[in-house]
């Protein structure tokens, strides 16, 4: 026996003793300790990597005075190296995490790739450590989600089952980088999980707790953002929160709009190396101008928290007008309106990376500029640093469509919810203001291009789970424009089915024949050299291969008919019968709710 089938064996051997001796909800529970411990460290992986490339480059900075030279350069061989990683070693497609998963559970019963595993923690580290403007978060969660993922897959878990472990992975992963196990949990719930339940709550939050005590171990109390806030929320300054959820709000916008735009822009450049050097150059030039867009720009974002706009400028071309706050707030609102230009070509050269610390980085740049300008403008004393601080979640509610993780995350990461009012506040009005401009968020958006629709309703959820092409039926006699009544009737007798589709000689659908309509004249032998086209009707309805099944539903509402005919470019395939599509929705629908 080799090792494969021991391998085999032993499997199927554990897969028996935990059928017999552990229900569902116990399962989850003891998978939730290895899935959080993997997923933190994977996260706590990604981290260190992308930290150390980076921090060997700033400290070279520090020798060389001519080094921001570099920055012209150093991203682009950071997303060189990924794209010689992703074409030559892992030679399957890597993607930027989020989405991928959402498609795996919207459209592939969660299962995800082997591969994913670790394809994110070398490219992303590559990407991010040498300069790309994107974040780490998504890749972790990804990562953490594909953990959780092959996990159920290894052990043939169900789809309910690999659902949940994929939101303990992205809840572990996230819990782990942030260092904030409640923002992961609500993450798990607000992005991925269909049907939240105590079986699905209790293994997230225990995943959450284990990957937390590992970033605790490798990392020790290792805070991002260096800043608690103490002071209550000030009533007074109501006003101002508002104001502040309607411009982050439109920034969260803003950003989506050049970010698919220029991504669109990019796709129709067929050629890749094309692609790479002219996102790469501008990339650069946009990195040289404005340090602070280099990599997940921490520091940039510290300097806001801490009400130090001036430091953003230090280091830079234009640090010599750091005492002047009216040409440093013009600055920094240059630095928001680019980076949402360097995120997306950082994405357009081939770089791997997310969107979530951009978002945070936006958020904060956003807030403290706001306090900055009233401030400045004799109509407020606001404090910077809690505008920051709220601006992060308003950028991560209206981008992600993810209003308790922004609120939760801010909450945490200040180690108290003094600021829970203003959170609230600028977190719905900037979701609010968002979606008058996109319906679905960032992550549901870059798939729903790609015609595959992510919901939250249930309904929604289980249809864009379920494809035409399981549901076919091809037990249909088909009949050739050409033949006879005659030849019809013949055909009708060897027949179980009461439609007889009408196909060409290529296989295109020409139209149909309802054994109903010909009932009346088919004894009728005076008629038999009736041409078939003569008496075939086109049907008003016709599936295309490629519509989506909510699509389908809504065409068997609207036509009442048992059986629709499907094609492919005109050619035709089969019918789906109302009935099939009943089954099959009820089969999904006990498959992935939870008990």
């Amino acid at each position: 026996m080799n090792l494969k089938e021991r391998i085999k064996k032993s499997l199927k051997s554990l897969n028996e003793w935990r059928l017999a001796h552990l229900s569902d909800r116990r399962l989850m529970i003891l998978l939730a300790i290895p899935t959080g411990f993997l997923a933190g460290l994977a996260a706590v992986i990604i981290k260190f990597l992308t930290h150390s490339i980076r921090d060997f480059f700033f400290y070279i900075r520090t020798l060389e005075s001519h080094f921001d030279l570099m920055f012209f350069v150093l991203p682009a061989i950071g997303i060189l190296l990924t794209i010689i990683v992703i074409r030559y070693i892992i030679r399957r497609e890597v993607g930027h995490g989020i989405p991928g998963l959402l498609y795996a559970l919207s459209r592939n019963k969660g299962i995800v790739k082997p591969y994913t595993t670790f394809a994110s923690i070398i490219t992303s580290a590559l990407t991010v450590g040498f300069g790309g403007s994107v974040g780490l978060e998504g890749p972790s969660v990804s990562t953490g989600g594909s953990i959780g993922s092959n996990i159920g897959q290894f052990l043939k878990l169900n789809q309910k089952q690999i659902n949940v472990l994929i939101g303990m992975g992205g809840a572990s992963a996230l819990a782990s980088i942030f260092q904030a196990p409640i923002t992961g949990v609500i993450f798990a719930m607000e992005v991925f999980m269909i049907d939240i339940s105590m079986t699905a709550l209790i293994p997230i939050i225990i995943s959450a707790f284990c990957a937390i005590l590992t970033s605790y171990y490798f990392l020790g109390r290792a805070f991002e953002y260096e800043i608690t806030i103490a002071e209550s929320f000030v009533p007074a300054n109501s006003l101002y929160y508002v104001g502040l959820g309607l411009v982050v709000g439109l920034v969260s916008a803003y950003f989506m709009r050049v970010y698919f735009s220029v991504g669109k822009k990019f796709s129709k450049v067929e050629n890749p190396w094309a692609r790479f050097f002219i996102a790469a150059l501008g990339l650069g030039a946009l990195i040289f101008v404005f340090p602070s867009l280099y990599g997940e720009g921490y520091e940039t974002i510290n300097a806001a928290l801490n009400g130090k706009a001036s430091d953003i400028l230090q280091d830079t071309m234009f640090q010599s007008f750091s005492d002047n706050i009216w040409v440093v707030i013009l600055i920094l609102v240059a630095i928001i309106l680019s980076k949402a230009f360097a995120t997306s070509l950082t994405f357009a050269a081939g770089g791997v990376g997310g969107t979530f610390a951009p978002a945070l980085f936006l958020g904060a740049m956003t807030g403290a500029v706001f306090a900055l300008v009233i401030n400045n403008l004799g109509i407020g004393n606001l404090d910077v640093s809690k505008f920051a601080l709220v601006g992060m979640s308003g950028l991560i509610a209206g981008m992600l469509h993810a209003p308790l993780t922004g609120i939760f995350l801010i909450a945490e990461i200040t180690n108290g919810y003094s600021l829970m009012v203003p959170l609230m506040i600028v977190s719905a009005l900037s979701l609010a203001v968002n979606r008058m401009f996109f319906r679905e968020s960032i992550y549901t958006q870059s798939i729903a291009e790609k015609g595959v629709k992510v919901s939250f309703n249930k309904d929604e959820t289980i249809l864009n789970m379920m494809t035409s092409s399981h549901l076919i039926e091809t037990n249909f006699a088909t009949v050739l424009p050409d033949q006879t009544l005659g030849d019809l009737v013949k055909i009708i007798a060897s027949s179980s089915r009461n439609i007889f589709p009408v196909v060409d000689e290529d296989g295109v659908f020409k139209g149909h024949i309802l054994f109903d309509d010909v009932r009346k004249f088919m004894f009728d032998t005076t008629l038999y050299n009736t041409p078939v086209e003569k008496i075939m009707v086109y049907p008003d309805y016709v599936i295309n291969y490629d519509e989506t099944m909510e699509s389908i539903v809504q065409k068997f509402e609207e036509s009442h008919k048992y059986n629709i005919v499907i094609v492919d470019n005109g050619k035709y395939l089969g019918y789906i019968s109302r009935a099939n599509v009943f089954t099959a929705y009820q089969a999904t629908l006990k498959e992935i709710s939870a008990e």
